[in-house]
């Protein structure tokens, strides 16, 4: 799986200014955002979790080949068990992230681990809200990015789970293009709204100054 861009974008643009110490990868995939919260935080806990069997061994060497393996890990579980077994211990995170797999209304490959990366079947939004309500501290924050046509239907369904929308950014590929991704922070607190619309391109590979700005130190030509 290549890095992609919704991973880079979700890693660059979650905040961390409330100085998390324990964070929480939903769907790691091969572990990128969690890679970039260990080189943005001095988070104590770096947890990943990752469904697909090719997905977590990459993840894991990954991590292990990091300046950051003593703070990261990655458990090869789906994010239903694992929220499971994590509430009964009441252990809480005071970041979660996750990059979820969509596509719920396209057609599915016959690719199985590609389908089960990318398509809704296995992982619901209402799955993972719910795990992430519960594994969330009382201060926490959850952020996720999503397609901008499923945007009402997630904080819809946040809401009912006591999760409240403080900070959105809407993401499109040109100043002329449609949005196309929802970058969206909640938590139990109702605070007051932030909304920013964010253009990666001005031309082909020719990136806007906000787009570098916010994802330069990930990359290593920009």
């Amino acid at each position: 799986m290549k890095v992609g861009t919704d991973a880079v974008l979700l890693g660059a643009w979650v905040s961390i200014n409330f100085f998390p110490e324990s964070i929480l990868d939903i769907g790691a995939g091969t572990g990128v955002i969690a890679l970039m919260m260990a080189q943005r935080t001095d988070a104590i806990t770096i947890d990943a979790v990752e469904v697909e069997g090719s997905a977590y061994e990459q993840c894991v060497e990954n991590f292990e080949q990091s300046n950051w393996a003593d703070r990261l890990f990655c458990y090869h579980s789906s994010f239903e068990d694992f929220a499971d077994e994590l509430q009964e211990e009441d252990e809480k995170y005071d970041l979660i992230i996750s990059n979820p797999p969509f596509y719920s209304d396209n057609y599915e490959s016959d690719n199985e681990e590609r389908n089960k990366a990318r398509f809704t079947s296995s992982l619901s939004f209402e799955d993972l809200i719910y795990g992430a309500s519960k594994l969330l501290s009382v201060l926490g924050e959850f952020s996720v990015i999503i397609p901008y046509k499923e945007e009402q239907k997630f904080i819809a369904l946040a809401k009912q789970y006591k999760l409240f929308l403080n900070k959105v950014c809407r993401v499109k590929g040109m100043s002329t293009s449609e949005l196309k991704r929802s970058l969206l922070t909640f938590s139990f607190k109702e605070n007051q709204l932030t909304e920013e619309v964010l253009v990666i391109e001005q031309g082909r590979h020719n990136y806007t100054k906000e787009y570098v700005n916010l994802t330069k130190d990930f990359y290593l030509k920009m």
